[in-house]
């Protein structure tokens, strides 16, 4: 079994769009904003547009699916005003995602800053707690891990598995960005054995059944440089064989692999990096 290939899209002009977009570059699997990912104040599509996404994803078959949320949110915050803005907004990205029948909301957890790690991870847990209480239902609340820069919480494998046992539901799960665990120093380049021990060690802190989706890009900084740039595949510092290792490691052929390069056109995923991460699987 291969596992989906597919791209973060624009939904740019109605969400159905995304369809459109996914299918123009031969993605599989998408992600897309539900909303604005620079604004505090959201703003919640329409009953007609979700109908229309809908029909075209089934139309299509397109899936899974999964909404990035905004940028702006810090569940790690020790800024009370901060943190009640931001379990305002991952809710309502999150019930934006439920009411799409998407499989997941995708986040980034924040950073505590000076505070001790006990201390954010604490005020992380209870704030997905929380969220998960506003917005029942079926879809998933996705971490992903983070680079490491600003003292961001789950940069590590063990980091994220005591936020998921925290808080201790088959709604949290997680995603692996390729880039990110480079660029936090977890993987020194993903040859054959790195590539082991460290599905080994996911396995281990979080269970592989949890992890849910890959963002597969390639770095465009070096190796634990705790800076968060992507490249596209091949040109930087992962490289074309780093990935196709990756695509050898069997225990993720059940998750969706979602690219999130910078195009070789410069407006995003495209065909040739959906072609190329594809070729990967010989």
């Amino acid at each position: 079994m291969k596992p989906k290939i597919g791209a973060h899209v624009s939904a740019s002009g109605g969400l159905y769009k995304s369809i459109e977009n996914a299918t123009a570059i031969g993605a599989e699997c998408i992600q897309l904003f539900g909303a604005s990912p620079q604004q505090w104040a959201v703003r919640i599509p329409s009953d007609e547009d979700v109908v229309m996404f809908k029909n075209i994803r089934a139309e299509w078959n397109i899936g899974p699916v999964y909404l990035h949320a905004a940028y702006l949110p810090n569940l790690a915050t020790l800024d009370d005003g901060m943190y009640e803005k931001s379990l305002k907004n991952l809710s309502d990205h999150l019930m934006i995602a439920e009411r799409m029948g998407a499989d997941g909301l995708i986040f980034h957890v924040g950073s505590g800053k000076e505070a001790p790690k006990e201390e954010a991870i604490k005020k992380a847990v209870l704030g997905m707690k929380r969220i998960l209480k506003l917005v029942p239902g079926k879809t998933k609340l996705v971490m992903e891990n983070s680079a490491r820069g600003g003292q961001k919480l789950g940069s590590s494998a063990h980091e994220m598995g005591l936020m998921l046992k925290g808080v201790d539901s088959s709604r949290i799960k997680i995603c692996i960005d390729t880039a990110h665990a480079f660029e936090a120093g977890i993987v020194e380049g993903y040859t054959k054995k790195n590539v082991k021990q460290f599905c080994d060690e996911w396995d281990k802190e979080v269970g592989l059944e949890n992890v849910v989706a890959l963002h597969v890009n390639d770095s465009k900084t070096v190796f634990n440089s705790h800076h968060d740039r992507h490249e596209n595949i091949g040109e930087g510092y992962i490289g074309l064989e780093g990935f196709e290792n990756l695509a050898r490691e069997k225990r993720l052929h059940d998750k969706a692999w979602i690219l999130e390069v910078p195009g070789f056109d410069g407006n995003g995923p495209d065909k040739k990096n959906v072609d190329l991460l594809k070729s990967c699987f010989k």
